[in-house]
């Protein structure tokens, strides 16, 4: 396998599982849960309740340390994202939705 599939992959992962973490996990001794907890209800508190969101700006200082010039970085940002992104959608258990409750008086 050539060097730079192997750093790519090592980075989607990594950008995948730092995601993961901030947004899904407690995080050990619920460091992360208290970490999100502090930042409330604001733009950084939202962020990390967004996988999608925040994958965005976890690629992008990997991004910026693998790209030689800015079109490599541009694209190495958006592809790290979107590979974070398909490996959440491929790892996450998708029950089929509930149908709505529904009664009668």
């Amino acid at each position: 396998m050539p060097a730079i599939i192997f750093r790519f992959v090592l980075a989607v992962l990594a950008v995948w599982r730092l995601t993961h973490l901030l947004s899904k996990e407690d995080g050990p001794f619920d460091l992360v849960y208290h970490f999100r907890r502090r930042l409330g209800e604001g733009f950084f508190g939202r962020l990390l309740d967004c996988f999608y969101c925040l994958s965005i700006w976890i690629a992008l200082p990997i991004a910026l340390w693998l790209g030689i010039d800015w079109k490599e970085k541009v694209l190495y940002w958006l592809a790290l994202s979107g590979a974070a992104c398909l490996l959440e959608q491929g790892t996450t258990k998708n029950d089929p939705p509930k149908p709505p409750e529904y009664s009668e008086d």
